[in-house]
């Protein structure tokens, strides 16, 4: 079976999740997703586990009663934060648009 007969099968969602569009919107998030999931999982694990094994450096005064460890967990809502931002960001530039022409198409086909 031609990749055209496989297209004019089935619904207009499968046809879509079947398109080289859909694959590429898809590998687009995936790109984003995983490597920053990955990272602030290893960044937010590194706190935890300073904190458990290394209580001395995490108490080590900054400033006045302000210590390691509370700055490193402050740091985890602003790396949060530059995360989301990120992502609306990367999402505005490469899915917004493509995930607006699949739909497009959809409409289109309904």
């Amino acid at each position: 079976m031609s990749t055209t007969e496989h297209r004019s099968t089935g619904t207009i969602y499968e046809q879509v999740q079947a398109s080289p569009e859909f694959a590429d919107l898809r590998s687009r998030l995936r790109r984003f997703v995983f490597p920053v999931s990955a990272a602030f999982l290893a960044w937010y694990m590194a706190y935890v586990l300073l904190a458990s094994y290394a209580p001395g450096f995490m108490s080590i005064k900054v400033a006045g009663n302000i210590n390691v460890g509370l700055i490193i967990g402050l740091l985890q809502f602003v790396s949060t934060f530059a995360i989301t931002t990120a992502y609306g960001l990367y999402a505005s530039k490469h899915l917004d648009p493509a995930a607006d022409r699949i739909r497009r198409q959809i409409e289109d086909a309904t």
